[in-house]
């Protein structure tokens, strides 16, 4: 049994004014307060919100490794070293780490389905553009244009799963998700080389250009705007601006709850992302996070010219081996998030207390999940280094990609717990984190490589994700207090 000294006995806690948070708001704010659903949305109105925000996730997952079984024949046509095309790899995380910071904190103002919209347009733009170039520089530019527009749609949608899920069923959600951001990972490598190898590398733009266009019409028609300063619990008429054409079939609106919202009057704050950066009770587990997907980050850039140069093999063949990788992303999210809902369940029908310690509920199963990862990177780097049966550093990749989708999965999920009002910014910081981290190693991956062997390289970072995880442990024994203090200030 879960307990504190103190706790009140069972027949008191019948009689007691609930202080348990829920889902996030302090209980204080609740009290005398009847409580409306969390949402109004049917379930299939839901599905098909979190269906609409997981397509939208695809192409940051689409743009990010599309390209990568091309790299080395858009260095032959470019005439440049793979070298300088990986920066266009590098300098696409930059941006995809700062474009959240912006798009994230207007979508927490204005609303998800205005900021969908133009992250989606910036990003068509982009690929059209990519289709054409002709040089490294155009390359570099576009590149960073083509995240600025695609790598926000992951922060907004977990913003979205946080609007109308309520905590016992958001892991699960995320997972549900997550599958959208992740299904690219799976194939997008191996349309990548089919393009490539039959139609010709621009063809990989001219494939994005086409889907997303695609998509903003069905965005444009379908999505109903979800952001609960707008709409409330879903039931409140948004804004003009920020109704759907087919508005009545998507949402369950109340014609006589109107939304009382200025966009004149709404106040911006682009550094929300950073300020949560800060503070302690996220800054730990975002260097531990950020630290293993860069890990995860250096193995999947590298992946592409160390199976071409140790097995040489085709472009096609490079494109099939990142199956291994998507498929053990969509698993890893999917098995976790259901398995967060029941741990969550059972952690919360045993806790008796009086404040509720979500640190430890969402956390505690990352001690599982790290050491696994551990192994998968060693034994990716070792048997690339020795040149063992192409197999082998396959089967690597898929327990590589399970394990650090589950260990992002398990802190995307906390994040949102702690900051139900700003989740999408919350999401920006996790993402700034990361991507700065992992931009800088995919940066060094290949002069590391060079000075120190694959093997050893591996080697080193998996030192320091093991060094990393005593940060977890740092979060979950300060984390609550932490909290607890900026929720008090936030109150008064």
């Amino acid at each position: 049994m879960v307990s504190h000294s103190g706790a009140p006995s069972p027949s008191d806690a019948r009689h007691a004014p609930a202080t348990i948070p829920v889902d996030g708001v302090p209980a204080s704010e609740a009290i005398g307060k009847a409580e409306p659903a969390y949402t109004a949305f049917t379930r299939r109105q839901k599905l098909l919100v979190l269906a609409l925000a997981s397509l939208a996730a695809t192409f940051s997952g689409f743009a990010s490794n599309i390209y990568f079984p091309a790299i080395p024949t858009m260095a032959a046509a470019l005439q440049t070293t793979v070298e300088n095309i990986n920066l266009s790899v590098t300098s696409y995380m930059v941006c995809q780490a700062i474009a959240p910071t912006f798009w994230a904190v207007l979508s927490d103002v204005y609303g998800r389905r205005l900021t969908l919209l133009c992250c989606l347009s910036v990003f068509l733009s982009a690929c059209i553009g990519l289709a054409l170039i002709d040089d490294l520089a155009q390359l570099i530019v576009l590149r960073c244009l083509q995240s600025f527009g695609s790598a926000s749609t992951i922060a907004i949608g977990a913003g979205i799963v946080g609007d109308v899920t309520t905590r016992e069923e958001r892991g699960g959600y995320l997972g549900v998700f997550q599958t959208g951001l992740l299904l690219p990972l799976a194939i997008g490598p191996v349309l990548g080389g089919i393009f490539a190898e039959t139609l010709g590398w621009r063809a990989i733009f001219w494939f994005l250009v086409i889907y997303v266009g695609v998509f903003l019409v069905i965005l444009f028609l379908l999505f109903p705007e979800t952001l609960r300063a707008l709409v409330g619990n879903g039931s409140t008429t948004p804004p003009l601006a920020s109704r759907a054409p087919l508005e009545p079939y998507v949402a369950s609106r109340d014609p006589s709850q109107r939304a009382a919202f200025s966009f004149k009057s709404a106040k911006l704050d682009l550094l929300a992302p950073l300020r949560i950066l800060c503070l302690p009770e996220v800054a730990f587990v975002l260097v531990f996070l950020s630290i293993h997907y860069a890990a995860w980050q250096m193995a999947v850039t590298a992946q592409s010219s160390l199976f071409a140069s140790t097995y040489g093999i085709s472009e096609i063949s490079i494109g099939l081996t990142f199956i291994a990788n998507g498929a053990g992303c969509m698993i890893g999210t999917l098995t976790t998030g259901r398995f967060l809902d029941r741990d969550y369940a059972r952690f919360k029908a045993r806790f008796t207390g009086t404040d509720f310690p979500i640190e430890h509920a969402r956390l505690r199963t990352v001690w599982l999940w790290s050491p696994l990862e551990w192994g998968a990177l060693l034994l990716f780097g070792w048997t690339l280094d020795r040149g063992v049966h192409i197999a082998a550093p396959i089967a690597a990749t898929f327990g590589l990609s399970w394990t650090a989708m589950s260990t992002q999965s398990i802190i995307n999920t906390y994040l949102v717990d702690v900051f139900p009002r700003s989740s999408a910014s919350a999401t920006a910081a996790l993402n700034l984190a990361r991507c700065l981290v992992g931009a800088g190693a995919t940066a060094a991956v290949d002069p590391t490589i060079q000075a120190m062997g694959v093997g050893w390289t591996f080697t080193l970072w998996t030192g320091l994700c093991a060094v990393s995880l005593g940060l977890v442990g740092v979060e979950m024994r300060y984390g609550g207090g932490w909290r607890r203090r900026r929720e008090g200030k936030e109150m008064h």
